[in-house]
Order: C-alpha cells, then sequence, then structure tokens
C-alpha cells in the first residue's frame, strides 16, 4: 500500500492563503490508514480572512465583468484538468479521509458533473431576461442575476474535495469570489483543487483556501462573506444560521440525516440487499446522505436480512489505494468513539447484533466492521440519533403504510430509498416521503448525480438546495431594471390633470386582461 509522496503535500501547502512570513503553528495532516503524518498546513487566523477577502473582493468584480462564456470555458478546462489528473485527486482523498477508492471516486465524478452542468447552463440561467412592466409599452423591464461577492463555504471532512470544491464551482460560474474553510483534517481535497483552478486559468484571488480552527477561520467568514454555503451537522448548521440572520446575509446548508430504506414484499430481494450494502456503508456510513434505517415488509423480512447479512459478511474491509477493497477506515478517534458507543448501547439495551460489531485495529487503527443490529428501539442512542459511520438497523413493518409512517417518524429528511415490485408503486411511495432526495430502486447515488435536479433537506436536515437551477442562482442577487417610456407617471400636459388618475386607473384594469397578467 504505497503512501503519496510527501512531495506533493508540501507543494499543495503553497496554495493555503495564509501568510506564513510570521513564525506562526503549523498543523500536522495524518494519513488515516496508518496514522502517519503526510504534512504540515499553516493554522490561519482571522487576518487571514480578511487579506483572503479583500483580495477576492478586488478580483471579483473584474471576474464578474467578464462574459460568463468566458467563465464557464476556464471550468470546463479545470473539468478536463479533472479527468486528467484523476488518479492523483483518488490518492489525495483517501489519504485524509481513509475511504475506499470506489468512495474516493465518487467525490471525482461528483466535481465532473458539477463542472460540466453548471457550465453548460450558466450562459442561459444568468442571462438578463425580460419581465412584463407595470404598464406594458410604456415600461420595459429586464432581471440581471448579480453576484453576491464574497461566498464563504465551510465544508466537512467526509467529502472533502465534493463538498468544498463542488459549491465553488456554481458560485465562481455566477462572478463571485470563494473563500473556503475546508476541515482541519482534510485540507488537501481543496489545496489540491485550488492549484487545478490555477493551472485552468482561474485569477488565484478568486479561490481562496483558509486552513484553520472553525472557531477562528469559520467565524471569520461568517463575519465577512455576502452568502455562506455549509455542510455539516444540523446543531452547527442552526448556529451559522444564527450567525448569518444576524448580518442578514443568505445562507444555504445541507445537514445531518437519518435517513430510511423501504422494502416491500413485492421487491427484488436480490438487487435490494446488494445495493443496500452501497447505500448504507459507502464512506463507512460517514456520509450525510447514507442509510440507517431498513424498513422490510414482515412477510420478507427473514429473507432479506439473510441476502444482506450475507452480503455485509462478504463485503471486503481494508486499506489500499486500489480498488480491492469495498470498505474503508473512520476518520478520526471522536467518529470510531461514536460508533462504539452506539453499538454499545444499543447491544446493552437488548439489540442483536447480525453482522459486525467490531473495531478492526488488526487492519489501522480506526477500522469499524461494518455492522447490522435487529430489535434497535427508540431508547437506543441508534434508534433516532445519526450515527454517521457503519450502523444501521432492520425494523420489519406490517406492510407499506407503516412503512411510510415509521420512515417519516423524524426530524431528519434528507435522503430515502424505495424497493417496491414496480417503477410506479416505487413513486407512489416517494411521493409520499419526507425527504428532499428519494431513490427508487437504487440508495443515493442517482440522486446525487443527477446534477439537474436540486438536492438538499427538509426538517433539520438542511436549508436551500445545491444542484438544479437554484444551485447556481442562489450565488446571486435578482435585480430587477424598469425602464420608462413616452411617458412618466406625471399627467402630461395636454391631459387634463382631474382625469389622470381616472385614466391610469383604467389602464391598470384593462391590463388584467393582456396575456401573463
Amino acid at each position: 500500500m504505497p503512501v503519496p509522496a510527501a512531495a506533493v503535500f508540501d507543494r499543495l501547502r503553497t496554495f493555503a492563503a495564509v501568510d506564513t512570513t510570521d513564525d506562526r503553528d503549523n498543523r500536522a495532516i495524518t494519513e488515516v490508514f496508518t496514522g502517519s503524518t503526510l504534512g504540515t498546513v499553516p493554522v490561519g487566523t482571522a487576518d487571514d480572512v480578511a487579506a483572503a477577502v479583500a483580495r477576492g473582493r478586488a478580483a471579483q468584480a473584474e471576474w464578474a465583468a467578464r462574459p460568463v462564456k468566458e467563465r464557464a470555458a476556464v471550468l470546463e478546462r479545470y473539468r478536463a484538468l479533472v479527468v486528467e489528473n484523476r488518479e492523483y485527486l483518488m490518492d489525495i482523498v483517501q489519504a485524509e479521509t481513509g475511504k475506499a477508492r470506489w468512495a474516493a471516486q465518487e467525490e471525482i465524478m461528483g466535481l465532473i458533473f458539477a463542472a460540466r452542468y453548471f457550465s453548460r447552463v450558466a450562459p442561459q440561467l444568468l442571462a438578463p431576461h425580460s419581465a412584463t412592466g407595470a404598464f406594458p409599452v410604456l415600461n420595459r423591464a429586464s432581471v440581471r442575476a448579480v453576484p453576491k461577492g464574497i461566498v464563504g463555504v465551510i465544508a466537512p471532512w467526509n467529502y472533502p474535495m465534493l463538498l468544498s470544491v463542488g459549491d465553488s464551482i456554481p458560485a465562481l460560474l455566477a462572478g463571485n469570489a470563494v473563500v473556503v474553510k475546508p476541515d482541519s483534517q482534510t485540507p488537501y481535497s481543496s489545496l489540491a483543487n485550488a492549484e487545478l483552478f490555477a493551472r485552468a486559468g482561474l485569477p488565484r484571488d478568486l479561490f481562496a483556501v483558509v486552513t484553520g480552527p472553525g472557531t477562528v477561520v469559520g467565524t471569520a467568514i461568517v463575519d465577512s462573506c455576502d452568502y455562506l454555503m455549509f455542510t455539516g451537522s444540523s446543531a452547527t448548521g442552526r448556529t451559522l444560521a444564527e450567525q448569518c440572520g444576524r448580518r442578514l446575509i443568505g445562507f444555504s446548508a445541507e445537514l445531518g440525516g437519518k435517513n430510511p430504506m423501504i422494502v416491500t414484499k413485492d421487491a427484488n430481494l436480490d438487487k435490494a440487499a446488494k445495493a443496500a450494502v452501497r447505500a448504507c456503508f459507502s464512506n463507512a456510513g460517514q456520509l450525510c446522505i447514507s442509510i440507517e434505517r431498513l424498513y422490510v415488509d414482515r412477510s420478507v423480512a427473514d429473507a432479506f436480512t439473510e441476502k444482506f447479512v450475507a452480503n455485509v459478511k462478504a463485503a471486503k474491509l481494508g486499506a489500499s489505494y486500489d480498488f480491492s477493497n469495498d470498505i474503508g477506515s473512520l476518520i478520526s478517534e471522536s467518529q470510531l468513539e461514536t460508533v462504539t458507543k452506539h453499538v454499545a448501547d444499543a447491544v446493552s439495551k437488548g439489540a442483536k447484533v447480525l453482522a459486525g460489531g467490531n473495531a478492526r485495529p488488526d487492519l489501522g487503527p480506526l477500522f469499524y466492521e461494518p455492522t447490522v443490529l435487529s430489535e434497535v428501539t427508540d431508547a437506543m442512542e441508534c434508534g433516532r440519533n445519526e450515527t454517521f459511520g457503519p450502523l444501521v438497523s432492520i425494523y420489519p413493518v406490517d406492510g407499506v403504510e407503516e412503512a411510510i409512517t415509521r420512515a417519516n417518524d423524524t426530524e431528519y429528511g434528507l435522503n430515502a430509498s424505495v424497493w417496491a415490485g414496480s417503477k410506479s408503486e416505487g413513486e407512489q411511495i416517494a411521493e409520499r416521503l419526507h425527504a428532499g432526495t428519494v431513490n427508487v430502486d437504487e440508495g443515493y447515488a442517482p440522486a446525487w448525480g443527477t446534477t439537474g435536479a436540486p438536492m438538499g433537506g427538509m426538517g433539520i436536515s438542511g436549508v436551500g438546495r445545491r444542484h438544479g437551477p437554484d444551485g447556481l442562482l442562489k450565488f446571486t442577487e435578482p435585480q430587477s431594471i424598469v425602464v420608462t417610456r413616452f411617458l412618466n407617471l406625471d399627467a402630461p400636459a395636454f391631459f387634463p390633470n382631474d382625469k389622470w388618475q381616472p385614466f391610469l386607473m383604467g389602464i391598470a384594469r384593462a391590463i388584467r386582461f393582456l396575456p401573463g397578467r
């Protein structure tokens, strides 16, 4: 298992938007598989954020003035560089997170999809469009999409490349500058893309990566940006929303999930049981949209459970920089501790372990087996709370109605999966689920990968949407410009003043008969 060359990480360090002329602290970044040090990054400060924002504002005005097609061409060149350097990017993601290579490839595919989609639709979505004036003919109205200015992105550690850069792509295309605070455990994923952006021709000051703690760097970004994009826990999202609200700036967030899968009595159990392994244990379950609750019709629950458990036990757990393993490592001691506590708590209260249930220090310092539990209740920590790890619970249910009711019985509403006897039945069930995305006959990837459709959460799972037209336009302010021609609202010299206002009212009443009014 070769470790990526240290020289790579030393080079990436230079792309951090942090002043290193002073004698500042540095943070060591760990390779998750082994616990060895990959390199160091400087610990940023509020002053570093202020400097990055100032440089970004200076560069943003010129960038916004460039035609959208020119901006899109830069992002298209970036997309080509991602394709060309995909192996290198996957190495970096794996080294920082410990995920299996196929899960790292999901990030690369997400970047490619985002750059391709937004580059294609941006010229049309951002183009000025006309609107019907208050007084047709007399008024000509147009609407422009004006960039917010500085977009702050506070990114998580679980998909550190996709959830920092994937959100930056539409923000940049909309004409903004971006300041990113990567998670302190995974800075190189953002820095590697800063390098590719620069190679693609993006002015360096438009995409700044400030490494450092959230309490310092994150707070400074919230205090100085014009719009904030956040991915993380619901608790942190609520705090950030309050801070943005005090400043009256826009805020969008994808937050936590306790995502359900429904398997009906007529579903194809072999396909559902195989796909559920990916749906539950991608990135070792450290994925906001992964499945943690399985509701299976009681008539087929035993058969499904047998097939699912067999597939889970057959999944290969291990560390490698190739596609030989199905499931990788957890990222940190705190994640390992959470999973361990949730399993121990459930077992102590009567849950049964059907698969897994053990840490695997023989494979690496942070490995934990993919774990399946039955007889889980709400009294258990994992019953209603997000584990965010390789832990899923199976619940037999008496029919579709109970499955829908129990799937919706949560504060969360991010993602869901449905497996039924037909596509039409699956869609009918999906329409009744309280979730921002629902996958029929899959777990999460098709809905995530459908970049042209909005993606986000209901309930405490999020605010706003990424992807789709909203995923681009949220980074703009709509500006209406209305030009008055021929006559304004003052009475013309030839028109008696006492007749002018009734005349205007007559026009207003007649307008309702015009198309579109």
